[in-house]
């Protein structure tokens, strides 16, 4: 564990933000992350520059600081939003700290993913690292001596020097590189980078492109250390048959610095090439050599795996289009060691790759994009791939190397480290239910190429078999030991059944097939594993699938022969241990063409023509030209043979070539039949989407029609039904009106006589004056008993008028209720059902109304006038006859002031009028002048 004083801080600085827009009820926090903690800032306003002013501090060691650097570990700024009231957070956008830059000045950093676009937000952050080392508290008991500052020791150097940037140096002399100061470099290590194998290259080449075209010479180049290294060329994609490469350098340092030299170091970039061209790369890192925990003084540290190829125009980081099985990869493997140590590849050729006699290339080839995925390669199809060119590319290379110390032997092949070993068993225990007849003498074939043998298995002898019966085939138990990744064993089980075939074996007709029966090997993986110990002690797993299928006729599918009941069982042993497979190369040489024998002429005695030399000699000519042409015809035909073998090969690898092409049409088509299922998929749930909301729409639409065209139709009767009413009740008004007119008619005509008789007894009033005049006395008291009755007679006229007045005032005032009660009912119903229709005829029937009232209160005020002129000019009359005997004038008053309240009470109550109505205030004004009258009285 790291010393306290050995402890950072690494601390983050928020000072500020810029354009964020103002929000009175939010306010902004700020959260990072790192290390697997979370901190916050403090809530501040939400405003166009909200001051944060918070430092953020993680606590780590160095290590893990290193480490963090090596996997490029971001420090993320989440900013939110946070409603005061509900609680309720909306992230506002985050800032992407690099761990590199933490010495750099505060700057400002934009939001991204940002809600607010115009302008876009920032903040001003900053980052540090600090020591975390705490001063000594000082002693209580008084002032002591501080402690000396630590020497530079080798401690404090070899930590200077982790922290510093890592060079390798070039020591010629000595033949290997220095990693640190030359002090602390006290051990050797070796670090050794192995191209074990390759699959799948030929899809970096454009489909559009021929294999061919690309030259015959294709190879692997990566530079370790400074020093370009190339595999040996192999001539065809299809099938790379370059030999297992290890190049190794020697370095020497310690442990601590070598691990932080490799931490330091970017990927090792190996690269594909043909000519000076890269067709592909990839990117191995170096620095997870330094997070292998091994011990390096017993055991090498190790990074190995099926890297994939991009091409250089694509990112690594981008998802390829091409399924697993069929991407390209190269087996790559880096080891480091201490020197002593001699560790164990999978390769046989090995190139101790010192500086001064590295080989480089005419051209490098650009750098290409960091780490790609790992993914398995598959042993089946290394050991099925037969290079063509195979004697010439080991010639070629032998020829190149000739000059160097590089061995060559055969080529190895290595099983991947991630394939199982695989047993699976197949019992066919038994036959039934025949469908024939007659009966058949039953023999069961079967064949899967996946298990490693095209011959087909079969069961002999011949079964009995008859019609409704069951029998067991012998020999029926088969047992294959293969090996195989589990993604392709799955995969193979899944897309390829096992087919048993049915034969009947006739001597007299041949061999019949009865019928097929297809056996699911899908249907063994989902079954429960069970644990057991194999031979050796290992443990495996097992798996047993027991089943009865029906074997269906091959002319009618749907017609069914037999039952087979069959018991398959997988076994699975683990890995395989790495294992090499070595492929030998045969070649015939062609025999020379022979020479023809001399002859020798010796001479004789005469003989017949047959016997003559000249004879022999011709006769032996034509037998050596018939033998020379036999010769020229028999090397022509191995001549015609070789070519006819040249032709086979070649037609073979162009046919692997279009084969190649075919799998990657495919592959690239199926991808876009994939995606165009997809966009089809999308466009149909699209399509039903528009339609079911189109039809919603259509609903909701009929549904709003149907309300409209109610609320229209109850709004026209309901305005039908108030216009009735009103047209009642303004009948009912006019009724009254005219009844009203009527009555004042009747009035006016009685005061008109009432004036008449007034004339007329003024007259007679001044003739018996003039009569008293003449009699004084009885004269004048019988015209005052007669005045007397015709006052009295008056006064019951008067009351009944008045009392014909308050009537009509209360029935008047009844009405103004009853119609003040309508006016509120009607202007409740017409706020709740009417809006601004209603409003304007209710306006235009207030109008209306106030019109016919002010025409009635108008009419009210010229009687009330009258009357009052008409009680003004009896109250003169009286006042100049004197007081009547039975009327006293405090008593006229009083009843005259309560007449003028009751009127003024009345006409309040109704509603209609209030205090500062025209008619209010004269009877307020009245009421008033009879107080003080009351009062002078």
């Amino acid at each position: 564990m790291a010393s306290k004083s050995h402890r950072l801080l690494v601390v983050v600085s928020i000072l500020e933000g810029r354009h964020f827009p103002r929000r009175p009820r939010l306010s902004l926090v700020v959260r990072a992350s790192f290390d697997g903690e979370q901190l916050a800032t403090d809530p501040v306003e939400h405003r166009d520059r909200p001051p944060f002013s918070t430092e953020l501090a993680w606590e780590l060691d160095r290590r893990t600081l290193q480490q963090h650097r090596l996997q490029r570990t971001p420090i993320k700024l989440q900013c939110f939003a946070i409603d005061s009231e509900t609680k309720r957070s909306e992230s506002v956008g985050y800032v992407v700290l690099d761990l590199r830059s933490v010495h750099e000045e505060p700057r400002w950093f934009p939001l991204l993913s940002s809600r607010y676009t115009k302008p876009r937000p920032a903040l001003l952050v900053g980052a540090a690292l600090e020591s975390d080392a705490k001063p000594a508290e000082p002693s209580p008991d008084g002032f002591k001596a501080k402690k000396a500052p630590p020497r530079r020791g080798p401690a404090g150097r070899l930590e200077a020097t982790l922290e510093a940037t890592l060079e390798a140096t070039l020591i010629p002399e000595q033949g290997y590189h220095q990693v640190g100061p030359a002090d602390l470099c006290s051990d050797m290590f070796v670090l050794s980078v192995t191209v074990a194998f390759a699959t799948k290259l030929e899809q970096l080449i454009p489909s559009t492109t021929k294999l061919s075209a690309e030259g015959p010479g294709f190879f692997f180049y990566y530079s370790l250390l400074g020093n370009d290294i190339t595999s040996e060329p192999f001539g065809s994609l299809l099938s790379p048959d370059f030999e297992p490469e290890r190049a190794s350098v020697r370095i020497r340092s310690s442990k601590p610095v070598l691990r932080a030299f490799l931490s330091q170091q970017p990927g090792l970039q190996i690269h594909l090439c043909c000519g000076t061209r890269s067709l592909g790369g990839t990117d191995v890192p170096l620095a997870a050599l330094s997070a292998v925990c091994v011990d390096l003084e017993n055991k090498a540290a190790t990074v190995e795996g099926a890297f994939v190829l991009q091409p250089p125009g694509r990112s690594n980081r981008a998802p390829s289009a091409l399924p697993a099985d069929l991407q390209p990869t190269v087996g790559v493997a880096v080891t480091l060691r201490r020197e002593e140590v001699t560790p164990q590849f999978l390769g046989t050729k090995e190139a101790r790759c010192d500086p001064p006699a590295a080989e480089r290339p005419a051209s490098s080839p650009p750098p290409l994009p960091p780490p790609s995925s790992h993914t398995e390669s598959e042993a089946e199809s290394l050991l099925e791939e037969l290079p063509v060119q195979q004697q010439q590319g080991r010639t070629e290379a032998a020829a190149e190397g000739g000059a160097s110390s590089v061995s060559v032997s055969a080529p190895k092949v290595s099983v991947p480290s991630s394939a199982h070993h695989y047993c699976f068993s197949l019992d066919l225990r038994s036959l039934r239910n025949l469908s024939p007849s007659h009966a058949i003498a039953a023999t069961l074939r079967y064949s899967y190429h996946f298990f490693g043998s095209a011959a087909p298995i079969m069961t002999r002898p011949p079964l009995e078999l008859q019609r409704n019966a069951e029998a067991s085939p012998p020999q029926s138990y088969c047992a294959f030991d293969f090996a195989a990744v589990a993604q392709q064993l799955q995969d193979t089980f899944l897309r390829v059944p096992l087919v048993v075939e049915v034969w009947h074996k006739d001597s007299t007709s041949g061999d019949q097939l009865i019928g097929r029966a297809s056996l699911q090997l899908s249907h063994l993986l989902s079954c429960e594993r069970t644990r057991l110990l194999s031979s050796a002690g290992e443990p495996s797993w097992r798996q047993t699938h027991h089943e009865r299928v029906a074997a269906l006729s091959p002319q009618r599918d749907s017609e069914k022969v037999a039952e087979l009941s069959y018991v398959a069982t997988l076994d699975d042993f683990g890995l395989v241990k790495a294992r090499e497979v070595v492929v030998v190369d045969s070649s015939q040489s062609e025999p020379a063409p022979t020479q023809p024998p001399p002859h020798s002429a010796a001479p004789g005695p005469m003989a017949p023509p047959r016997d003559t030399l000249e004879y022999r000699t011709a006769l032996e000519l034509e037998l050596w030209k018939e033998e020379q042409e036999d010769l020229f015809d028999d090397q022509l035909r191995r001549k015609e043979l070789s070519h006819m073998k040249a032709l086979a090969l070649e037609w073979r690898r162009r046919d692997g070539e279009r084969e190649a092409l075919v799998q990657k049409k495919e592959a690239e088509f199926s991808a876009l039949e994939e995606t165009l299922q997809r966009t089809l998929s999308d466009l149909e749930t699209r399509e039903k989407q528009l339609a079911e909301a189109e039809l919603e729409t259509r609903r909701l639409q009929k549904e709003l029609q149907a309300e409209h065209h109610l609320a229209h139709r109850e709004l026209q009767e309901a305005g039908r039904r108030l216009q009735q009413d009103c047209d009642h009740r303004v009948a009912l008004e006019r009724d009254k009106v005219r009844q009203v007119e009527e009555e004042r008619g009747r009035l006016l005509q009685q005061m008109s006589d009432a004036e008449a008789r007034y004339k007329q007894l003024d007259k007679e009033f001044q003739l018996f004056r003039e009569q008293q005049n003449v009699r004084p006395e009885f004269r004048l008291q019988s015209e005052v008993n007669l005045l007397t009755l015709e006052k009295v007679e008056l006064e019951r006229k008067l009351e009944s008028t008045t009392k014909s007045k308050l009537h009509y005032k209360q029935q008047w005032g009844r009405a103004l209720k009853e119609l003040a009660r309508f006016k509120q009912r009607e202007q409740e119903n017409a706020m709740t059902r009417l809006k601004k229709q209603q409003a304007e005829l209710e306006a235009m029937r207030l109008r209306y109304l106030a019109t016919e009232q002010k025409e009635a209160v108008q009419l009210e005020r010229r009687e009330l006038d009258d009357i009052k002129n008409q009680l003004n000019r009896l109250k003169q009359q009286e006042d100049r006859l004197g007081p009547a005997p039975t009327l006293s004038p405090n008593g006229g008053a009083e009843e005259h002031l309560s007449r003028l309240l009751e009127e003024r009470d009345t006409l309040l109550r109704t509603g209609v009028y209030t205090h500062e109505d025209r008619i209010i205030s004269e009877l307020n004004r009245q009421i008033q002048e009879a107080m003080r009258e009351g009062a002078e009285l």
